[in-house]
């Protein structure tokens, strides 16, 4: 297994940012990892969404939601081709701080035989990509 993990602390409440993190449509607008994302989100319901990791390829692809707890986390589990090559399970964490902050947590645990041949893009990619985000997220929460 491989993670790959960050953290960033948002000064909202964790029902602003959630109310960005959770309105795919605007996705396009402020999101440079996670270009879109349709679909109904519903715990195992499967949705499309759409990553663009810089200095990688952008590839869509169908996950099923594996939790969607509002205000607190929302993650997928997604195969490359089938289940066992190469799974990423997508993970976005929410955590009130009790003073108007947000501790949000991106991460990503990776599984599969494949892993190994794609770590080094992983370690700077995947990882950029969730930095990205991570930081337009912020902006979006602290300027509304």
């Amino acid at each position: 297994m491989k993670e790959v993990r960050t953290e960033i602390n948002i000064n909202a409440p964790a029902e602003k940012v959630w109310k960005i993190l959770t309105n795919f449509k605007d996705y396009h607008n402020w999101n440079p990892f996670l270009r879109w994302l349709t679909g109904k989100v519903a715990v195992n319901n499967k949705i499309a969404v759409r990553i663009a990791p810089p200095g990688a390829n952008a590839m869509t692809f169908n996950p099923t939601v594996l939790k969607f707890d509002r205000n607190k986390e929302f993650r997928w589990l997604g195969h490359l081709l089938f289940p066992g090559l190469f799974d990423g399970e997508h993970i976005f964490e929410l955590t009130d701080n009790g003073n108007g902050t947000t501790s949000f947590v991106h991460r990503e645990q990776f599984r599969g035989i494949l892993i190994p041949l794609f770590s080094k893009k992983l370690d700077v990619n995947t990882r950029q990509g969730f930095e990205l985000m991570n930081e337009k997220l912020k902006e979006q929460a602290e300027r509304q």
